[in-house]
């Protein structure tokens, strides 16, 4: 007997996994990026959106964290993954169960022995009992499916990291378009005040017959032009407070505001280089995993080859009498071992591992794709936040310099050296002018949000421990996640 349960030993020990193990596949990482700043400070990991100085901005990043819907689902997508783990884990240690039974029955007395009136008719019968099975998993099906399952719940993670990141970038980008467009429409009703102050006066110098009625309808087109862009603004002012507060969990309705677009401090511009990507951003991380998942379903579906080995095992009592139910005489035990293999499956299974290595190849290249495209992702967030820059640069002058065209030329028409066609000319296009350095500089603030987001940035924070739910795996998954069943294997 000794012989026998040391035999089973070592056939235990001599099981392995089927399938490959997973490395990470080489990938042609570029060294730098091309438009990386030199004096770059390492802030992709920190809680950037403070950088803005505008505590608005960050309560309202806050209250999104708390009560955005889809975050919300993504949470409960790990919760689900986890209990999915669970479930696949649990063939690798035994399972117990009880179950009881009562019943009264006659049987006919037609055709029966003699020796049959003996026996009780109609009888009673009372049976409990507890049973256990197990699944000795040799060659690593369930390990495999556990190891996927694992993946997948990490995968669901990082695509929780995602969304955060996604939904902390949302949140400033719409706020800051809100602050860009609060700033045109106040540069609007500033100028449709001046155009208006200017027709007044340009209708009653008519009225004396100092000016001619083609000078009044001329500052009449301006102050037009000026209050055809109000509406359209508001109308877009309105649309982005919807949309911001969707994404923070209320109903459409006004956004609180604090500095103003002019005010807000450019943040500094975050280091990184492409390799960092691999361990920073969610979606490569979440990538990989993917391809984890696939690479050890491929085992699985090659453990279906061979043997399963099953043990199983039962205890209990059985006695026609309640009362005689937990008597030594009425014991009753049994155990057994099963081997089952596979003979013709008219290649069922072979269909099985051909799907699995499939599926591996699909993911892998979805995890190159991914990388490139978050190569492609910084590289435009770099030069777009240098080339803006330079182009709020050349606005600013720009509106500076029609700025002073349009109070020279002001002076002049008031002096009588020019005609009120120049002054026209120079506010028609100072008008569009602040507009411009308006929205560029909008635009600028959102590249370095795009700058972060393409960085991975803003996934890893201390305000946001508390907002991610799920970060202590062990204590989600529950006790068993420690536990590590006989010859269990790391294979990431």
């Amino acid at each position: 007997m000794r012989r026998l349960a040391l035999l089973f030993l070592l056939l235990l020990l001599a099981g392995c996994m089927t399938g490959p193990d997973y490395h990470r596949p080489e990938l042609d990482v570029p060294p730098s990026f091309r438009y990386a700043e030199a004096d770059a400070k390492q802030t992709a990991d920190t809680e950037w959106w403070k950088s803005f100085e505008d505590p608005v901005l960050t309560a309202l990043i806050g209250e999104a964290l708390t009560n955005n819907h889809t975050l919300k689902a993504a949470a409960a997508n790990i919760e689900q993954a986890a209990a999915v783990l669970m479930q696949v884990r649990s063939p690798l240690f035994p399972q117990a169960d009880y179950g009881a039974a009562a019943g009264r029955a006659r049987t006919s007395g037609f055709g029966t022995s003699p020796l049959s009136s003996l026996i009780e008719n109609p009888s009673d019968s009372f049976q409990v009992f507890a049973g256990a099975s197990w699944e000795i998993d040799l060659w690593g099906r369930i390990r495999r499916l556990s190891e996927a399952a694992r993946a997948d719940l990490f995968a669901s993670e990082e695509a929780y990291r995602g969304v955060i990141l996604s939904l902390v970038s949302a949140v400033a980008e719409s706020y800051i378009q809100l602050r860009g467009l609060d700033e045109q429409l106040a540069i609007a009703r500033r100028t449709l005040e001046a155009y208006g102050e200017s027709v007044e006066l340009f209708e009653l110098q008519h009225r004396h017959g100092q000016v001619s009625r083609l000078i009044v309808e001329q500052a009449r087109s301006q102050y037009q032009t000026a209050a055809a862009a109000i509406p359209q603004i508001e109308s877009q002012v309105a649309q982005t407070e919807n949309a911001l507060s969707i994404l923070l969990g209320r109903n459409p309705g006004g956004i609180d505001r604090g500095r103003s677009i002019l005010e807000m401090a450019l943040p500094a511009v975050p280091a990184g280089l492409p390799s960092e990507l691999l361990e920073r951003r969610p979606d490569l991380a979440q990538a990989e995993q993917n391809l984890i998942a696939a690479n050890a379903r491929i085992g699985a579906a090659k453990a279906l080859y061979f043997p399963t080995i099953s043990l199983t095992g039962a205890f209990g009592f059985e006695s026609s009498e309640l009362s005689d139910l937990f008597q030594g005489s009425s014991k009753t035990w049994s155990y057994s071992g099963s081997v089952t293999g596979p003979i013709f499956t008219a290649g069922a299974i072979k269909g099985q591992v051909k799907q699995a290595e499939a599926a591996r190849l699909a993911s892998l290249e979805t995890y190159r794709d991914t990388i490139l495209n978050a190569f492609k992702d910084t590289e435009n967030a770099l030069v777009s936040r240098r080339k803006l820059s330079n182009e709020l640069q050349a606005r600013e002058s720009l509106a500076a310099a029609l700025r002073e065209y349009a109070r020279l030329a002001r002076m002049q028409y008031d002096g009588g050296y020019t005609p009120y066609l120049t002054v026209l000319d120079a506010e028609s296009q100072l008008f569009p002018a602040e507009l411009n350095v308006a929205q560029t500089r909008a635009l600028l603030l959102t590249s370095y949000i795009t700058l972060y987001k393409s960085l991975g940035g803003g996934a890893v924070g201390s305000d946001q421990d508390k907002y991610l739910q799920l970060k202590d795996k062990d204590a989600k998954i529950g006790p068993f996640w420690a536990l590590k069943p006989p010859f269990w294997g790391q294979n990431q």
